[in-house]
């Protein structure tokens, strides 16, 4: 049997082409397992866990590039490993890997290592654009769930022990982790847990 696997990165990406890549290698649309919005140097994806389970002595597991499957060159090894001592193939966008020819590995290993090295370009440029937007004063974080009045209010209300940290947060339509955090940035101590 063909499980395919395929991956954005972001909510907004589209998965039409590598779904019409993996139907045109042979794997039928309901065996397809998919992560929306899932970075490949997370290992821990809910579509990779469902094509890894549902896959058996046998089987092929086929992804259209390397790096839809994982961008560490750890994690590929690994995966691929797991996957060999299942007796399951692994098809990359139309090429066999094969762990017992020698070349097979070196090119594996090559597109993981350039797999993990777009991460990296990437994750260096996110940072630099995030510094270059911070210098600008363009990058201001999240809005505050509560204003600063709406915090003091909490703040004495907590002092005032005459509610519980459940009725504040209920109260203020917020997490208690929110109150916790507004009652230690006003110099209260948080309730023991």
């Amino acid at each position: 049997m063909l499980v395919g696997y395929a991956r954005v990165s972001t909510s907004g990406q589209d998965l039409a082409a590598q779904r019409d890549g993996l139907h045109s290698l042979g794997v039928d649309p309901e065996n397809v397992h998919v992560d929306h919005g899932m970075t490949g140097t997370n290992r821990e994806r809910p579509g990779l866990r469902e094509a890894l389970a549902a896959v058996r002595k046998g089987d092929v597991l086929v992804v259209t590039k390397l790096d839809r499957f994982a961008r560490s060159l750890p994690d590929a090894r690994d995966i691929a490993d797991e996957l060999t001592r299942k007796g399951v193939t692994l098809n990359l966008g139309g090429s066999v890997y094969d762990p017992t020819d020698p070349v097979g590995r070196l090119l594996f290993n090559v597109l993981g290592m350039v797999a993990e090295f777009e991460a990296d370009l990437i994750r260096a440029r996110t940072r630099e654009g995030m510094a270059i937007a911070k210098a600008a004063g363009k990058l201001r974080g999240k809005k505050p769930k509560l204003s600063v009045s709406q915090e003091k209010h909490l703040v004495a209300l907590h002092r005032a022990g005459t509610h519980t940290t459940s009725e504040i947060a209920e109260l203020f339509g917020v997490a208690r982790s929110t109150v916790y955090r507004a009652i230690q940035r006003g110099g209260a101590n948080p309730p023991a847990a």
